[in-house]
Order: C-alpha cells, then sequence, then structure tokens
C-alpha cells in the first residue's frame, strides 16, 4: 500500500504531524509499536500535561547551532498550540516561570491530538513493530507499506518502562546520519556516601537557586533516598558533565537573616534563626553541618559570614544521575547539521525527515513538545499524492 507520508512514532511529535499532513491533502501512515497513543503525554506534568512554555524561544534549546530551531518556532509558535488547545475547548493554567499546564487531564491532549488525526483521515497501527526499513526506487519500504516520505517520531530511550528506545539512533546510522551522543537529561541526581546526612531527609524539598557552572536555575530542590531531585535540579542536570560541582542556594540574604536574628533574639542559636525560613529536617542537618553550637550573641560575624557562605553555596558533587528511567528527555541525539531548519528532512536522503525528541536539539526548560513538528507536513509533504 502506498502512502504520501508514513511516520514512525505516535507521541506528540508524531501525532502533530500526522495530522497536520493529514489535514493538508497527504494519505498518512502513522505506526507505533506500543498498544496505545502518547504514552509520554500521559505521564508528563504529573498527569496534567506541561504541554508548552509562555517563553517559549530558541534559546530554550541546547544546540551546537543555536539558530537551528529559529525557522520551527517562527513558524509554528506557543500561541499557535494554544489555539488548538482552545479550539478543543481544552482548559489551562500557568504555572511556575511561564509552565502551562491542562487544567485536567493530560488524556485530553492525547484525545484532542487523536481527533486531529482523524480530521485528516490518518491511518493509525498501533502494536506494530518497524522491523527492517528498506530504501529503493525512491521509496521508503516498511511494515508492509511505502512511501516517498518518511518521518521518524520515535523519540529518545528516555523512561524505558513505556517503551522508549533507540531505534531513531539506529534508523540514522543506517542512512549515514551522525548521532551526537545521547545522554539523559532533566534527570535527578545521586550523592555518595558523604551526603549521607541529605539522603536521610528524603521528601524534603526546599525553594533553592541551582548552579553549576555558569547556568542558573530558581525553583524547588528536593532531597531523595538517592540524592537530589525536584524542578531546579532537574534543569540544572541538563548541562552537568560527570565530575562536576553543583552548588545550591537555599536562604538567598542569608547573611542578612542571621545578623538580624542575632539583634532581635541574642540567646537564641542558629537552629532557630534557619527554622524561620527552612524545613525543620534540614535545618538539622545544616546545624550540624554549619558546626555552630553557642547562642548567637557569642557567635563573631566572621562566623556568621562563613554560615551564611555555606548557605547561599551548599555543595554537592553528584556520583552520576539516575539515568534513563528517571530521564524527563534525552539530550543528544541526531545530528541537526543534517537536517534542514526549514523542514527537518534529511540533505543527503531526500523523503527521510526527523522530528521531535529524537533530534539532537532539545528544550532545556520543558517547554512544547510539539514545537518544530509540523514542518515537514507544512513542506514537501503537503498535496504530493502518489499512485
Amino acid at each position: 500500500m502506498v502512502f504520501d507520508a508514513i511516520i514512525l512514532g505516535a507521541g506528540g511529535a508524531g501525532l502533530l504531524a500526522a495530522a497536520t499532513a493529514g489535514q493538508a491533502g497527504a494519505r498518512v501512515l502513522l505506526l507505533d509499536h506500543a498498544e496505545k497513543a502518547g504514552k509520554k503525554i500521559l505521564i508528563s506534568g504529573g498527569g496534567r500535561c506541561n504541554f508548552t512554555n509562555m517563553g517559549a524561544s530558541a534559546e530554550c534549546f541546547l544546540c551546537e547551532n543555536p539558530h537551528f530551531m529559529k525557522s520551527a518556532l517562527s513558524r509554528y509558535t506557543q500561541w499557535d498550540f494554544l489555539a488548538l488547545l482552545e479550539s478543543h475547548n481544552i482548559a489551562w493554567h500557568e504555572k511556575t516561570l511561564g509552565q502551562l499546564f491542562c487544567d485536567g487531564s493530560a488524556r485530553q491532549v492525547v484525545a484532542m491530538l487523536l481527533d486531529e488525526c482523524a480530521k485528516g483521515g490518518v491511518e493509525l497501527r498501533l502494536n506494530t513493530p518497524i522491523g527492517e526499513i528498506a530504501h529503493r526506487d525512491g521509496q521508503f519500504h516498511v511494515a508492509g507499506a511505502r512511501t516517498r516520505h518518511l518521518v521518524v517520531a520515535t523519540g529518545g530511550p528516555s523512561i524505558p518502562k513505556m517503551g522508549a528506545t533507540g531505534v531513531a539512533y539506529d534508523i540514522a546510522g543506517q542512512f549515514g546520519v551522525n548521532v551526537i551522543q545521547p545522554r539523559p537529561a532533566l534527570v535527578p541526581f545521586t550523592l555518595g556516601p558523604s551526603d549521607t546526612a541529605f539522603t536521610a531527609i528524603s521528601g524534603v524539598s526546599v525553594s533553592s537557586v541551582a548552579t553549576v557552572g555558569n547556568v542558573s536555575f530558581p525553583e524547588a530542590s528536593l532531597f531523595t533516598h538517592r540524592g537530589l531531585s525536584g524542578p531546579a535540579i532537574l534543569q540544572i542536570s541538563s548541562y552537568w558533565t560527570p565530575g562536576q560541582e553543583i552548588s545550591l542556594n537555599i536562604l538567598p540574604n542569608a547573611l542578612k537573616h542571621l545578623k538580624a536574628a542575632k539583634k532581635v533574639a541574642p540567646r537564641s542559636h542558629i537552629k532557630a534563626a534557619l527554622a524561620e525560613h527552612l524545613p525543620n529536617r534540614l535545618v538539622e542537618v545544616l546545624q550540624d553541618l554549619l558546626g555552630i553550637e553557642k547562642e548567637l550573641a557569642n557567635v563573631p560575624d566572621a562566623a556568621l559570614a562563613a554560615a551564611a557562605n555555606t548557605l547561599t553555596h551548599l555543595r554537592f558533587t553528584p556520583t552520576g544521575t539516575e539515568g534513563y528511567a528517571k530521564a524527563e528527555v534525552t539530550a543528544g541525539g541526531v545530528d541537526t547539521d543534517a537536517l534542514s531548519s526549514r523542514t527537518m528532512e534529511m540533505r543527503a536522503v531526500p523523503g527521510l525527515f526527523f522530528i521531535g525528541e529524537a533530534v539532537g536539539d532539545w528544550l532545556a526548560r520543558r517547554v512544547q513538545f510539539s514545537v518544530g513538528v509540523v514542518l515537514c507536513s507544512r513542506g514537501r509533504i503537503r498535496n504530493c499524492k502518489e499512485t
């Protein structure tokens, strides 16, 4: 059977690409090995789907070519996706740092995308292994069908329990596309034996500014039984390299707070001063770490300054990350140098497209899973019926 386009992967990228191509008049086949579409969408945002961000821009992407995503973001913006949601009466709200979530369930987003595919007459085949892909006479042959336009939207290997694999990289290799070394990103850190005092307070969350190198993120950090997690930590993990130290500022203006406590309650101890601003279980650990046992009246200002420096630069050297099992995305992937930034088509193999998380150009701030997806269907696939 011949199709104008075959799209591999029924996640956010594949579903939106299929819907747009189908509604543009193309005959589209959407394949996925899973038993249902949009499995990662369903668990995103704690089940409420953090689908985009008010601040989505090319600067939010980590890529060796900082200009690659400009075309995609100018042609399909966060406002376009919001308009699509609203056309389906899906309510949404804005949270921290411009993050947008569904008021209801992520299932609404999957249902919306499936409905859009149905409007475009997309043929969806689930529980369908990709198998071998052949390319001859200008056509791609896959799963008993053929096409001149093959779109790879199979994602990366993050969250393998959801069926995620690195098959996109195998396909890229088959067609001579370079793959930037994949690695887990937006992932919790693990800590070693020297930090057991912090892993012992698993479940404690604190407002913080997490820093690695010259990059910082102001959000919550969470201590876990294995190490560090929470929004700030997940963000900073994308910039971390093994062996690198990270720093948490858990009490901005710490010296000001400590000096004020010394003046107002000189007979109190540092534990009481910290308990005004930080969780009690964390304060217990910090008290031991700071080693200040005297009443504040008897603590020199220099010692308070040293304590404040610790609180604003709480340092950890992670032993590693929790890997793909807990990573929300995969960094690295198909080299963007091999792709057209306008259509996501491989320059050396006409008709072969890579989109979504499989591409080595990804979002640092968890914004817009769909961005750049529709370019292939608004470009060469439109109105190109085969016979």
